[in-house]
């Protein structure tokens, strides 16, 4: 979760020399920041919740558009700054916008989400702790130290500790989801640059230990497919980008009675690049 002291140290910039993209980004980030009095975050966390469930029934039943116009409503009554929340309602709707098979908008509501989860723990800080967990547990049953003073104190401590390590554990299993959502959609959008993103998400799947046996087949599938789609459409969009500069150059050529056919262009089999010699 973002710190809320975290903008007070920002230096400022002159006003007349900052953008207006870096106003909208700063009043996003304080807009992130406020905070809610405790009893009102729960109302609305409640309310937030009971309209989930109303969209996940929605889901249930086949009505992808009325679910997300349900988990919208959530999202716009949950408190914007209770980052898991949030990302579990986007996760909900890149499902959605999965069956119905608008893969774009799949793609950003999972990115969204993946964002959101980041800000709670990012991926690197996980992979952190379970190694430090492995370093300072190697046997399953090394004892761990409770920092409480009393039999009521440890009771609270290892409650605590239990807490925490279910919030990683879901956090990982949303950021599982999400990435399988983002990656089958990236890969049905096709293109090169969509094909790449799901290669990469793919690959992080895979290495993950939560991801279920079914999904994990499937990423390993996509992996095993992805590389020659990769290629086919690199060559295509090369070769078109090439079809469309050739048209420009003989647009800027024509005046002179000259053409592209008057040039001879070569591809380095090393680098992929072009050299041009006139002919």
């Amino acid at each position: 979760m973002t710190d809320t002291s975290a903008t007070s140290d920002i230096p400022k910039r002159d006003t007349n020399q900052q953008s207006s993209a870096d106003t909208d980004s700063e009043a996003e980030d304080v807009f992130h920041d406020a905070r809610f009095p405790a009893e009102e975050e729960a109302r609305l966390l409640k309310v937030s919740q009971t309209i989930k469930s109303e969209a996940n029934k929605l889901f249930t039943s086949a009505c992808y558009d009325q679910a997300i116009s349900s988990y919208d409503r959530a999202l716009a009554s949950c408190p914007n700054y209770l980052d898991y929340d949030v990302a579990v309602l986007r996760s909900n709707i890149s499902a959605c916008y999965l069956k119905l098979e608008d893969w774009k908008a799949a793609v950003d509501s999972a990115t969204a989400c993946l964002a959101c989860l980041d800000r709670v723990i990012s991926p690197s800080a996980q992979q952190d702790t379970d190694k430090s967990k492995e370093t300072a547990e190697p046997h399953e049953d090394a004892v761990v130290e409770i920092s409480g003073d009393d039999e009521a104190a440890e009771k609270e401590e290892l409650e605590r500790l239990r807490n925490i390590d279910e919030q990683k554990r879901n956090i990982e299993r949303i950021r599982a989801k999400a990435l399988t959502r983002r990656a089958k959609a990236r890969s049905q959008q096709g293109g090169w640059a969509n094909l790449q993103g799901a290669e990469e998400d793919y690959k992080t799947l895979v290495s993950m230990d939560n991801l279920p046996p079914d999904d994990r087949r499937v990423a390993q599938k996509a992996l095993q497919e992805l590389p020659a789609r990769i290629n086919q459409a690199r060559e295509k969009e090369t070769s078109e980008m090439m079809g469309k500069l050739k048209d420009l150059g003989n647009g800027i050529l024509k005046p002179f009675g000259l053409s592209t056919d008057n040039f001879n262009f070569v591809q380095d089999p090393k680098t992929g690049g072009y050299s041009m010699n006139f002919q």
